[in-house]
């Protein structure tokens, strides 16, 4: 299996299609009610479905990206507001914190090897 997309709850489609497009992301799919997007990197692909009301999720989507620091200070300057700057983290990843114009809450991250491969790593049993 590969994990095909994952699709973000938005109140309001227009404003969060800039915020996206703003971060770099490139959009496939554009209708009133859903958008999608490809990452600049890969084949990953995630989505946003207009919704009434807005929803509480608890739920943190990850984009990963090598020069982390560079991209915190372009967005920033293109007037991204972060609730966290990038940070060392004890799970040895650096990540910095954001969130949409829906509440989603974004991590943009680099990890490097430990992403799959951290020292703690489980033992795959065959």
């Amino acid at each position: 299996m590969d994990l095909n997309q994952v699709t973000l709850p938005v109140t309001n489609m227009v404003d969060a299609v800039e915020f996206y497009l703003t971060l770099g992301f490139t959009q496939i799919v554009d209708t009133p009610h859903y958008a999608r997007f490809t990452c600049p990197e890969g084949s990953s692909t995630f989505s946003l479905s207009l919704e009434s009301e807005r929803t509480q999720s608890s739920s943190v989507i990850y984009f990963e990206h090598e020069e982390l620091d560079e991209l915190y200070t372009s967005l920033v300057e293109k007037g991204i507001r972060f609730e966290q700057p990038p940070t060392e983290q004890r799970y040895l990843w650096k990540e910095a914190i954001l969130k949409d114009p829906s509440g989603n809450k974004i991590k943009l991250y680099w990890a490097g090897e430990n992403r799959v491969n951290p020292p703690w790593k489980v033992e795959i049993k065959q």
